[in-house]
């Protein structure tokens, strides 16, 4: 038997702000599916996205103000794909008109694919770079660095959306 999980944003009324939280990981719990029921009640919108293709359409379809780039995002979701596509989201949402503040999640690896990265995040114009987070304390560190990004780019304020 198939069962379809609906996630709390699917029965919301419009967001107040757009998240995009984009995933690469294989957890059996992902903080990707924690962190939307955190953020709900405040009205934040999340988009989740577990291909770079998935993220171009959430990205092409609502306005973003806050994007979560997984560096070892997939291009697409087939087995056979093993191309990481992080960089290329990355890219799509600093050509935008308005591009938003984007929070990088690296792979964790050698020291010099960290340098790679945090070079690649910060050509981008990220506003932070952050482990892609596992247990809670490293979830409630992703959630002070997206607070963080509100108080800066927003003022704790609401965007205007067309959402």
């Amino acid at each position: 038997m198939m069962v379809q999980r609906t996630h709390p944003d699917e029965l919301a009324p419009k967001g107040r702000l757009n998240l995009l939280l984009s995933y690469a990981g294989w957890q059996d719990t992902p903080w990707v599916d924690r962190v939307p029921m955190i953020l709900y009640p405040m009205g934040i919108k999340s988009h989740i996205a577990s291909s770079a293709d998935a993220a171009q359409r959430v990205i092409e379809t609502n306005p973003i103000h806050i994007a979560v780039v997984d560096l070892a995002l997939p291009l697409d979701n087939s087995a056979s794909q093993v191309e990481e596509a992080g960089t290329r989201i990355l890219n799509l949402l600093s050509r935008l008109a308005s591009p938003p503040p984007t929070i990088v999640i690296k792979r964790r690896k050698t020291a010099r694919d960290d340098a790679r990265e945090m070079s690649a995040a910060l050509r981008s114009g990220a506003f932070a770079v952050v482990d892609r987070p596992y247990a809670q304390p490293e979830i409630e560190s992703l959630l002070e660095v997206l607070r963080k990004c509100m108080n800066r780019y927003y003022q704790n304020r609401w965007p205007e959306s067309n959402s």
